[in-house]
């Protein structure tokens, strides 16, 4: 066990000196990413077959274990994951086959999603550069000057019903469909854009005539919509809690924004298991390249990230409420406590 060096001294380590600490956790090993794999993609198509054979026998049966099978989507979302930051395979080129080939199971062009991510790695938390691969956040100053149109359009977006309903349908069905955001970056975003269509609307075709609608309608659509209401339910509380940290680009910093901006959302140990380990969220952006079946290992060798940023399934749920980041207290707030705290905002 590696002993925390800010245990001696009384105070909290700087969010920087970490880096170095959890490089030793960055080395994937391969027979165990070949079975977190396995126990993923084999169940899942299994869970598929069944659900398919059940159809004539009892449909309802099919919906349920399509609703399960959501569950095995989330788990194959964070191994693509894992492969964009090369954090899976030792071969790079292994991690990004691998994540391509996931990448049509969960509707989500692999080289568009990991350089798009890895965007919002490099500017989580920073209020200037806002607006690729993260939940679209106001400050209280930004909405209050909105026009009263606007203040609407931005509460119907941040609606539970629009960020964990349509907003996941949209995000997964028909966003991804597009290299948007890149799409004056270069013929590699739109390659692997139309080749993950392509194979999709193949497999989809493929399914329509040996089986009819009916495992489009009950297996293929309540698999993927669980699974993409899951994920952004996930990435979601990840940054979307009270205490988070937000700063402008010339306070902001890197590690800073990782450990204090990003939750550790300590979930059941089935649902730890199905979303990999990625509510360890502050220590994977602290290093990205950790696997995901590694980060607990950190957790159990330094007591102190451990208890950083901590949030039950319990307390997550008060996080629907937050909409507003307040610069002046340093929190996000929900509209009704920014009104309680600065009135009704004047028509504009």
């Amino acid at each position: 066990m590696t002993a925390d060096p800010s245990r001696n001294s009384g105070a909290p380590m700087p969010a920087r000196n970490w880096v170095s600490i959890l490089a030793k956790y960055r080395d994937p090993d391969p027979l165990r990413s070949g079975f977190e794999l396995g126990v993923s993609l084999l169940p899942y198509l299994a869970i598929w077959a069944l659900a398919w054979w059940l159809l004539d026998i009892a449909p309802v049966l099919s919906v349920l274990l399509a609703v399960l099978n959501g569950g095995f989507l989330v788990r194959l979302f964070i191994i693509q994951h894992d492969c964009g930051h090369g954090g899976f395979f030792r071969s790079r080129s292994l991690s990004d086959w691998t994540g391509r080939a996931i990448g049509v199971l969960t509707l989500t062009p692999y080289d568009v999603w990991r350089r798009t991510h890895s965007f919002h790695h490099s500017a989580a938390g920073n209020l200037d550069k806002r607006g690729m691969g993260d939940v679209h956040t106001l400050t209280v100053a930004e909405y209050r000057a909105l026009s009263p149109w606007n203040r609407f359009l931005y509460r119907v977006y941040r609606h539970p019903a629009v960020m964990f309903g349509l907003g996941p349908s949209y995000l997964f069905m028909v966003q991804n469909r597009l290299p948007l955001g890149l799409m004056r970056a270069g013929a590699t975003y739109w390659t692997s854009a139309m080749a993950t269509n392509v194979l999709i609307a193949g497999a989809l075709g493929l399914i329509w005539w040996t089986g009819g609608w009916q495992p489009l309608v009950l297996i293929f659509l309540p698999t993927v919509l669980v699974g993409a209401s899951a994920g952004v339910w996930l990435f979601y509380v990840q940054h979307q809690f009270e205490e988070t940290h937000w700063d402008n680009d010339q306070d902001w910093q890197l590690h800073d924004a990782a450990l204090h901006g990003s939750s550790h959302y300590d979930l059941p140990g089935v649902l730890r298991w199905f979303s990999g380990n990625i509510g360890v969220h502050h220590v994977h952006h602290l290093y990205a390249r950790i696997p995901f079946y590694r980060l607990t290992e950190v957790l159990r060798d330094h007591a102190e990230l451990a208890t950083a940023q901590r949030l039950t399934l319990r307390e997550s749920l008060a996080c629907v409420k937050l909409h507003l980041w307040d610069e002046r207290q340093r929190k996000l707030l929900s509209f009704r406590s920014e009104r309680e705290l600065y009135g009704v905002p004047e028509r504009s």
